[in-house]
C-alpha cells in the first residue's frame, strides 16, 4: 500500500478573501483553485507550464498555477481572472473590456491567462512597447488568433488604464509589484 501524504491546513488570500483548506502539500495550485475553490477561470491545458492557460498572479507575479504546489503557495496573495473587475463590482476590468472590443480572443480558452499576463505587464510597465508586450505575453499561447487582436487589446488597455488610473484595480489588499525587468526599445531597463 502506497503511503498517502498527510493533509495539512493550507491558507492564502485568494481574490481578496482568506481561504483555508485541508490539502496535501503536493496538491497543485491549479487543482485547489479549480476543484476546491471552484474558480474555473484558471484553465488547465498543457500541465507543464508552457501554454499560460493557468496563469495567475501570486504576490503580484505572474505564475503558472499548474507548476505551483500547495506548500509553495501557502500564505500567498493570489489573484485569478475572477478577481479582476471594473470600478464597480460586476463591471469588466479595463483590460477585459479591451480584449472584448479588440477581438483579443476567439475560442476564449487562453483569454484568462492572457488577461492576467497583461495585468502583470501593465502593473510593471504602464506604457509598453511592442517588444515589451511580446515579452510580457511570451508565456501565453493562443492557437486560434494571429495575436493581432491581442496586441491591439493590450495597447488599448494600456491607454484606458492610464487615463482611468485603474491598472492596479484587483480584489486584494496589497500588491507586491512585479520584479520582472522589461527592456525598453532604447535598451534601458524599467
Amino acid at each position: 500500500m502506497k503511503n498517502q501524504p498527510l493533509e495539512q491546513t493550507w491558507s492564502a488570500r485568494v481574490n481578496g478573501q482568506l481561504k483555508e483548506l485541508s490539502v496535501s502539500p503536493e496538491t497543485r495550485l491549479v487543482d485547489i483553485l479549480r476543484n476546491r475553490l471552484e474558480l474555473t477561470g484558471t484553465k488547465v491545458s498543457c500541465e507543464v507550464g508552457r501554454c499560460g492557460a493557468c496563469m495567475i498572479l501570486m504576490n503580484g507575479e505572474p505564475v503558472n498555477a499548474c507548476l505551483v504546489m500547495a506548500y509553495q503557495s501557502e500564505g500567498s496573495d493570489i489573484t485569478t481572472i475572477e478577481g479582476l473587475h471594473g470600478e464597480k463590482k460586476g463591471e469588466l476590468h479595463p483590460i477585459q473590456q479591451a480584449f472584448v472590443e479588440e477581438g483579443g480572443f476567439q475560442c476564449g480558452y487562453c483569454t484568462p491567462g492572457m488577461i492576467i499576463s497583461t495585468k502583470a505587464l501593465l502593473d510593471a510597465c504602464p506604457h509598453p512597447s511592442l517588444e515589451q508586450i511580446e515579452t510580457g505575453l511570451c508565456g501565453n499561447l493562443c492557437r486560434c488568433t494571429g495575436y493581432g487582436g491581442i496586441i491591439r487589446a493590450v495597447n488599448k488597455a494600456s491607454e484606458r488604464c492610464a487615463v482611468k488610473g485603474t491598472v492596479g484595480t484587483v480584489v486584494k489588499e496589497n500588491v507586491n509589484r512585479s520584479a520582472v525587468n522589461f527592456v525598453q526599445t532604447d535598451g534601458a531597463e524599467t
